[in-house]
């Protein structure tokens, strides 16, 4: 049998491309996401939603439904070199492609369309969203659960800028955003070149940065020229 979802709503994320998203929610708080609903939908379909913290947001892995997917997978916490069954990860080459994301809830805006502000966002601009759901501590937190082979945050980067790239013109929010993306180390698990420049598109801004064990550092910062979801990888310049 065969089913048909239709979204209902469009993401309007930070993220412009799949290099640099968090790979979980909740791991980037300053990542902000707008999630606007169709026309059809009015302030009556989130009556009451504002007395919830966190909402569960389902939806399309749009980035890579021409990817395909694979039963075993290579997640990144494992180094990039064991392979676990996809429905062991959170991969997005999934069968059917759908994502699930926990995600704090700001504020609502019941306007025409209806829009939805939530933060700890791990959702590339443009994602399809297929629903929307409350978040309820007493049923759905586990804490004393076995998390198989992720055990707990993973180690962030300590992230620094260089002078004289422009950071200075940024907001608070914006310099907090690229830096806990950063932080989080969004190069391939098996990739450890010092030489390497990295580029992400993020918050209207190409950024390029380089890491040397646990550290990353910002060189240069730039009004984006990649419109495309790939990631730029540049060689060494010096």
């Amino acid at each position: 049998m065969t089913y048909t979802i239709t979204p209902i709503g469009t993401a309007r994320s930070p993220y412009k491309q799949k290099f640099g998203i968090a790979r979980q929610p909740g791991l980037v708080s300053a990542a902000e996401v707008c999630i606007e609903l169709n026309p059809e939908f009015t302030a009556d379909s989130v009556r009451g939603l504002e007395h919830f913290d966190y909402v569960w947001i389902s939806f399309i892995f749009h980035g890579v439904l021409d990817e395909g997917w694979a039963q075993m997978v290579r997640p990144p916490r494992l180094g990039g070199k064991q392979k676990m069954g996809v429905f062991a990860t959170r991969s997005p080459h999934r069968p059917n492609h759908l994502g699930l994301s926990l995600l704090k809830l700001e504020r609502i805006e019941t306007g025409k369309p209806v829009r939805l502000y939530c933060s700890g966002a791990d959702l590339l601009d443009g994602t399809p969203i297929i629903d929307i759901k409350p978040y309820i501590p007493f049923v759905e937190s586990k804490p004393d659960a076995s998390s198989g082979f992720v055990s707990g945050k993973p180690e962030e980067l300590e992230v620094v800028w260089l002078e004289n790239i422009g950071a200075e013109n940024l907001s608070e929010s914006t310099q907090n955003l690229i830096s806990q993306s950063i932080a989080q180390d969004p190069r391939p698990a098996y990739q450890d070149i010092p030489e390497r420049i990295y580029v992400m598109n993020i918050a209207d801004y190409e950024v390029r940065f380089q890491i040397e064990e646990n550290r990353a550092t910002v060189i240069d910062l730039s009004q984006p020229r990649f419109k495309s979801g790939k990631n730029p990888v540049l060689p060494h310049s010096s």
